[in-house]
């Protein structure tokens, strides 16, 4: 996968270098608050498929030779080498312009909690920026740099992008490597993704993704290109546990709603009790002592290096007991299983990303309050090992963009980026779309189904429900008999190679994950089985075929070149 031509022009209009291109544009937006540290401006990319791409990296995630400071002068440290994440998108062809501002230890929501000043909401400057991702948010909605990272635990990659109008991609837990990245949760922290589109987001994404034995922490996630059924079901709040705090943002949220009937999604109303509840242990429960681990010695011996209002919410774990830690477990395993109930039958979730948009002002009235509200649709992802993904979905107020975002389980990257690509181009005309894969990836096997199997056909299913992804219609090479096989229901077809004199029969082609096959071929039945099957492009690739003695009392249906067209004589005669 790509990047769109968008932001592979971003910058092809200037003389000066892609780095150099970036710096004169931060100069004209004239903010020193989104940048703590730049690159040279004559440093530049290599080949791959980001070549010529520049981006932002927060300041909690290492590039060789500028310091990380993770908002705390304190705490800063010079790595010698890069952060995994950034070193792979090096390696890409992409080439970091330099660190952007965050909340200290990234620790909130709101992009005001930082001793470098505070970036400006690209929109509208009297609104905070989000947190605690801000610089890098801001960086990418003003046209800086086409993308950048932030990191994510409790919802720093998708409250910036929702209150800066771009595309906010949080990955499952584990998909990028930390290794590099000063720890806020460790067990529940995420490198995040910022971009204009989802496909732009997901294209930096599956260069950064890959397992690194030098991170604990870090997943084997296959990365499958975005896709999702044409048609889903997905968890919204219901009208009795919604939680609002502005009634454009709800207005907005309902808007949206409103399209998913016309793009394949049903919305089906949850009571979000228990949603809020996995939300508050991240917080009030013992999980604060994970951050507690990181800024212990500076709590201890230099107090006054953390800014009050982080002091003040790290100082929650002084006290946590080994017996807290239990019980904190304990809940949010009840509480997972309430939730696995709940959403039995849904690919996921889509939920408001900030209950309301907060002011500069109303922050400094109420620093932890406000950013607790900002984070009622957030703060339960992590703890529950979920995907997301935010996108603008159009105006709310003040001209800040409506936004959503996308919820799925665990290792389904692929169909929250889809369902938040498709939310996007209903809700802003002209958004930009991903042109589908129509090539397996690594880790897919390729399978050619002939009859049932296909779309909209009785055993798609059989597809489907073990991740199966549609990738084209073709033919085969004109030298097999299509027969239509005794018995059923349902009707299924036999394919035999009968060389010269045969004919080219339409088949599609489908992507199975290599952990799913297994199952799916047990369930073939006999006389079928699974063989090469010769397509009309050359290529080869696994698929349906029958055994000679199962065509005794079948009938010859190749005239029909297709086991569609000979399901529609059927229902002709």
């Amino acid at each position: 996968m790509t990047t769109t031509a968008l932001t592979k022009t971003l910058h092809a209009a200037s003389d000066v270098s892609p780095v150099g291109a970036a710096l004169e544009r931060l100069r004209e937006v004239d903010d020193p608050a989104i940048f703590l540290h730049l690159a040279d401006a004559d440093e530049v990319g290599g080949d791959g498929p980001l070549a010529g791409l520049t981006f932002a990296v927060k300041d909690n995630i290492d590039v060789a030779g500028m310091p990380t400071t993770a908002g705390c002068p304190a705490y800063a440290y010079t790595p010698d080498e890069d952060a995994t994440v950034v070193a792979r998108l090096r390696a890409a062809g992409a080439v970091p312009v330099g660190k952007t501002n965050l909340d200290q230890f990234a620790t909130g929501l709101v992009g005001v909690r930082s001793p470098y000043g505070v970036p400006k909401n690209a929109l509208d400057p009297a609104l905070v920026p989000g947190g605690s991702s801000a610089g890098s948010a801001v960086a990418v909605a003003h046209g800086i740099v086409p993308f950048a990272l932030g990191t994510d635990t409790a919802g720093s990659g998708r409250v910036p992008a929702a209150m800066n109008g771009i595309v906010g991609i949080k990955p499952s837990l584990g998909l990028l490597s930390r290794r590099g990245v000063v720890p806020a949760c460790k067990t529940l922290d995420t490198v995040s993704v910022f971009a204009n589109t989802v496909g732009d987001g997901y294209a930096v994404l599956s260069a950064a993704a890959g397992h690194d034995p030098g991170d604990a922490f870090s997943a084997e996630f296959l990365v499958r290109p975005p896709f999702a059924p044409d048609e889903v079901r997905l968890g919204v709040p219901d009208k009795a546990s919604r939680i609002f705090f502005d009634p454009a943002t709800e207005a907005a949220f309902d808007a949206a709603l409103e399209l998913l009937p016309g793009i394949g999604i049903e919305a089906v109303p949850l009571d979000f009790a228990p949603f809020y509840a996995v939300a508050e242990l991240l917080y009030h429960g013992p999980w604060v002592a994970e951050r507690h681990s990181v800024v212990a010695h500076l709590m201890r011996d230099q107090p006054d290096a953390l800014l009050d209002v982080i002091r003040q919410v790290i100082s929650k774990a002084v006290g946590q007991s080994a017996t807290d830690a239990f019980v904190g477990r304990y809940r949010l395993a009840e509480l997972a299983r309430s939730i696995d109930e709940a959403m039995a039958g849904l690919a996921g979730l889509v939920v408001p990303s900030v209950p309301f948009l907060p002011s500069v002002e109303e922050v400094a009235a109420d620093p932890i309050g406000a950013n607790s509200r900002v984070g009622t649709y957030t703060n339960f992802v992590n703890l529950m090992g979920f995907c997301a993904v935010t996108v603008p979905t159009g105006p709310v107020s003040r001209g800040v963009p409506g936004s959503v975002t996308v919820i799925a389980r665990g290792g389904e990257d692929h169909l929250a980026a889809a369902l938040g690509e498709r939310i996007h181009a209903a809700a802003v005309p002209g958004a930009l779309v991903s042109a589908p894969v129509s090539d397996p990836v690594a880790g897919e096997f390729e399978i050619v189904v002939v009859g049932a199997h296909m779309s909209g056909l009785p055993l798609n299913h059989e597809l489907t429900s073990r991740g199966g992804r549609y990738l084209r219609s073709c033919e085969t090479a004109p030298i097999y008999a299509l027969h239509a096989l005794e018995g059923g229901p349902p009707k299924r077809p036999g394919l035999t190679r009968v060389g010269a004199g045969g004919a080219a029969i339409k088949v599609e082609v489908w992507a199975l994950p290599s952990a799913a096959v297994g199952s799916f071929m047990a369930g073939v039945p006999s006389p079928l089985s699974i063989g090469t099957i010769a397509l009309d492009d050359g290529r080869g690739a696994k698929g349906f075929l029958c055994e000679a003695e199962g065509l005794a009392g079948a009938a010859d249906v190749t005239r029909f070149g297709g086991w569609r067209a000979y399901l529609a004589s059927l229902t002709a005669a």
